[in-house]
């Protein structure tokens, strides 16, 4: 019988999992490296990847904590502060702070013979809980490419994790390496600072409009059409529309996509042309080498940089476990309904995965279904079904859409398949149907700061 459980990081996905294990009658502890709950959203914890002109891609109608919805003053995507308030309340407002110890490093979590979990924390004595619940998120071990002639290159290289403020660029001959979501951010942030600020792609890629018709796009998106649509015809509406509105990418000197919409996390920012529109962001493709002073891109041209920033991206990592016991794949651990080790019963993942779509509902349902097989009982039934479908049921998370061939998307689910699947392991096990929290009895909240 599962009662108690460590649940690592206090983020969003660590909170959510923590209500939701509290819910089963489970008591969680939630270790926090920082001095705070907020995850990547702090941009004063150690390590966090945050930057000053961040905000959320995705809208505050879409984006919220199930039964905790955004404020409504807040702006249709709010910036980083905003989001820090609004977690900071969900925990206060759900009681999660009695259960939360921060500054507490988990340096090493290893299986007892009898399936629980001994957690070590930096200069404390080992503690015993029976289950694991893994929720540190993804964006914290940099992924840092192995360019040539970095060794000798004069200028300044650095990993994007390491970008805070606008004024790092103030004077610079800046490179900005990755078009994604942060990438192109910040490419915006040199546009605006820098002496010469270069965006570098390796592939071409759809811009996605914050809004359509003055509509936040995912509001449009998440609302179905009356009748099914085949998914080739939504893509082609898709695109045809962002040609319209946005225009292709050939005209602003940017490859063309090598793939369809949605084919790749989706690059929501148009500010990006708008800049290379005005000469203020001059694109280029990928890197092949650093020389001196020099950046040389694969089509031979070249320019002189002071600071080239690396935006390509994170590792997948769970340092305080030993890596032999999860199968990793190309950097992503292969879990079941990316929640479950195939053998470990008592050890469950929450939040490392992707999908085009606002994150929190569905880690919502996945701390869920996490915390509601972790709570049954020995003797339980259900608990041989959800053990049996752990060791076999191998579902389709994509619904047959295709992704580009990148480490990136190894785990990357189609949002709406992921569901149905969710949806299916739940009434198959026989759990009790998703809690939408709104008849739940929470204090008033407070204000939030923005």
């Amino acid at each position: 019988m599962i009662r108690t459980a460590a649940v690592v990081g206090a983020g969003p996905s660590g909170l959510l999992a923590a209500r939701a294990l509290r819910a089963e009658g489970i008591e969680p502890t939630i270790f926090e490296r920082g001095p705070d709950v907020g995850g990547i959203w702090n941009i004063d914890a150690p390590g966090s990847p945050m930057y000053e002109s961040a905000h959320f891609i995705s809208s505050r109608t879409q984006s919220g904590f199930p039964g905790f919805p955004m404020p409504e003053d807040y702006p249709d995507y709010p910036d980083h502060r905003r989001i820090l308030a609004y977690i900071r309340d969900f925990a206060e407002v759900w009681g999660l702070r009695r259960h939360l110890r921060t500054n507490t490093v988990v340096e090493h979590a290893a299986p007892t013979p009898e399936g629980a979990w001994t957690v070590t924390t930096a200069g404390a004595a080992p503690e015993v809980f029976d289950a694991l619940v893994c929720a540190n998120g993804v964006t914290w071990e940099p992924n840092v490419p192995d360019l040539p002639g970095a060794d000798t290159f004069s200028g300044e290289l650095r990993h994007s994790r390491t970008y805070r403020d606008p004024s790092e660029f103030d004077g610079r001959r800046v490179v900005i390496v990755g078009a994604g979501n942060s990438g192109v951010d910040i490419a915006c942030d040199a546009a605006r600072s820098a002496a010469r600020a270069v965006l570098s792609m390796r592939r071409g890629y759809w811009f996605v409009s914050k809004h359509l018709f003055g509509i936040p796009t995912d509001v449009i998106v998440a609302d179905p059409p009356p009748i099914p649509i085949p998914h080739r015809v939504e893509t082609w509406a898709l695109e045809a529309l962002l040609k319209v509105v946005v225009g292709k990418p050939q005209r602003f000197g940017l490859p063309a996509p090598d793939h369809h919409v949605l084919e790749t996390h989706p690059i929501v920012n148009t500010a990006v042309l708008h800049h290379i529109s005005h000469g203020d962001l001059e694109p280029k493709p990928d890197v092949a080498r650093l020389d001196g002073e020099h950046v040389v891109f694969t089509d031979g041209s070249r320019v002189q940089a002071d600071l080239v920033l690396l935006a390509t991206g994170y590792q997948h990592a769970i340092p305080y476990l030993d890596e032999h016991l999860l199968p990793w794949d190309g950097g992503r651990p292969q879990l079941y309904l990316n929640l479950f080790p195939r053998d470990l019963p008592t050890l469950a993942v929450v939040g490392m995965i992707e999908f085009a779509s606002a994150a929190y509902g569905h880690f919502d349902h996945m701390a869920q279904l996490v915390a509601g097989v972790l709570a049954l009982s020995d003797d339980d039934p259900r608990r041989k079904v959800a053990a049996e479908l752990r060791r076999t049921h191998q579902p389709d998370l994509r619904g047959g859409h295709h992704y580009v061939d990148s480490p990136r998307h190894a785990n990357y689910v189609e949002a709406e398949t992921y569901e149905k699947v969710l949806d299916d392991v739940r009434t198959r096990i026989g759990l009790n149907p998703w809690r939408d929290w709104v008849d739940a009895p929470v204090p008033s909240r407070p204000s939030t700061v923005g």
